[in-house]
């Protein structure tokens, strides 16, 4: 405790590290604030058939990343997934068109340009959600619309885009002036500002008659605790492949000749295969907005797609993390480069020749380590689909895996990296005394 109050100490005493994390808290509680602005036109007291629907299914999860902001038609309904969705296409053109692949090779101009490409795609994808939106809010709560049905549509249009426009630009924001990544954080406190009304939730029902009572919710815990840890091991787990670099002599003085080793990540996609996933998954209930009665129809195809604990909803998902991981790790795990990088600081792996060959060892390690991690991403993905199965109540069930679980423990992990990174430059003790935080970038997943 008296060293955990010292770090506190250091932290505080470093202004830029002081500064940023103020700035970081001041941004979350304007985004915190806004969650609760209903749209114009909204009477948020008959939202009570919005809510409901805000607590199951698949847009329960929507209804997770945006801090609870769906549920409530707040300005920020939408939060920043269109410009989520809007990256993984842009990333995805990369790859198959050439004129993304030469802004890629641009360096920082070419940066610049794939943004606002970005951002004008994200308006896009936000103005086509907003109409879905409207949609299903005028089947689910047509008593909450108090104006005018043509003045109402173009009006939350209009809110709905420039909210997400400024929820995206609170996290740039907070990446050029605060500590971590902006939109990793945005999404990570909406979906931690769900988790006490799930934790009440989960506790009132485990009291009630027949709920198991508070063993019950004791075991959850332990359960939910032994998950925490498994993400995390499979965060910072690492195959770590022996390097020799050859000796130099340069002048009287000696380079080189020692062993280092080159850590392959088991999960080298990190989170964003489980994003992907997820964004394929969520165009189903995009689609059923527009067909509200599809969507209560739990034996329809939207129906089934539309909720995260049916059968095909899981297998699909299943099937797609585990494509996703393959899919990301290629794109970002380039073992030809890597041996190029050796050959030229005359570093070598142990009984393997240097260039094709170091390329193609690394390449088949990376393939034999990619697959338990996919399968064990795969697992945590689809976990919370069991613990709904087994009792769990809706609300609390999604922390059980899932993209909220690992963007939970990858963005705290990242944060505190960051954090004890400012602390080692200015020679303060780390914060933890037993090596070196593993943070998100280290584990390979961005956003």
């Amino acid at each position: 405790m008296k060293g955990f109050i010292s770090t506190l100490k250091n932290i505080w005493q470093i202004e830029d590290l002081r500064n940023r994390i103020l700035s970081t808290i001041g941004f979350i509680m304007i985004y915190r604030v806004g969650s609760y602005i209903v749209l114009p036109g909204i009477d948020p007291n008959s939202l009570s058939a919005l809510e409901k629907q805000g607590q199951e299914g698949i847009l329960g999860l929507l209804n997770i990343f945006t801090g609870g902001a769906f549920s409530s038609a707040s300005i920020f309904a939408l939060g920043i997934m269109p410009y989520i969705s809007a990256s993984i296409a842009i990333q995805l053109m990369t790859l198959a068109i050439p004129y993304f692949q030469k802004l890629q090779k641009e360096g920082e101009s070419g940066r610049r340009q794939i943004n606002q490409i970005t951002r004008y795609l994200t308006v896009a994808i936000t103005m086509a959600q907003a109409f879905g939106y409207i949609v299903n809010l005028k089947f689910i709560a047509q008593d909450a619309i108090v104006i005018s049905s043509a003045l109402f549509t173009v009006s939350t249009v209009v809110v709905l885009t420039a909210g997400t426009i400024f929820v995206m630009w609170l996290g740039e924001k907070i990446t050029d002036k605060g500590i971590g990544n902006g939109i990793s954080i945005i999404i990570m406190i909406g979906i931690i500002a769900q988790l006490p009304f799930a934790l009440v939730s989960e506790f009132q029902s485990r009291v009630g008659e027949e709920g198991g009572g508070a063993i019950a919710l004791l075991i959850e815990l332990l359960v939910l605790v032994f998950i925490v840890v498994a993400v995390i091991a499979l965060v910072q787990a690492t195959r770590r492949i022996p390097v020799q670099y050859a000796k130099r002599i340069v002048g009287n003085k000696q380079y080189g000749g020692v062993r280092q080793y080159l850590p392959l990540k088991i999960n080298a996609a990190g989170v964003m295969p489980i994003i992907f996933a997820q964004a394929i998954m969520f165009i189903p209930a995009t689609v059923a907005q527009f067909f509200p009665a599809q969507l209560s129809d739990a034996s329809g195809f939207l129906g089934a797609l539309s909720d995260y604990t049916s059968p095909w909803y899981n297998i699909i998902y299943f099937t797609l993390v585990i494509m996703f991981t393959y899919f990301y790790t290629a794109i970002i795990v380039n073992p030809m480069q890597w041996a190029d990088d050796l050959k030229k600081n005359s570093g070598f792996i142990p009984g393997v020749n240097p260039g094709k060959k170091t390329a193609e060892f690394i390449d088949a390690v990376m393939s034999r380590i990619t697959l338990p991690g996919a399968i064990f991403l795969g697992l945590i993905a689809i976990m919370p689909a069991f613990a709904r199965l087994g009792g769990v109540n809706s609300q609390f069930a999604v922390f059980f895996g899932g993209t909220s679980l690992l963007i939970l423990v990858s963005v705290v992990l990242d944060t505190l990296q960051q954090v004890e990174s400012h602390l080692l430059m200015r020679h303060y003790d780390g914060l933890m005394k037993s090596g070196r935080i593993k943070g998100r970038q280290a584990a390979g997943a961005a956003y």
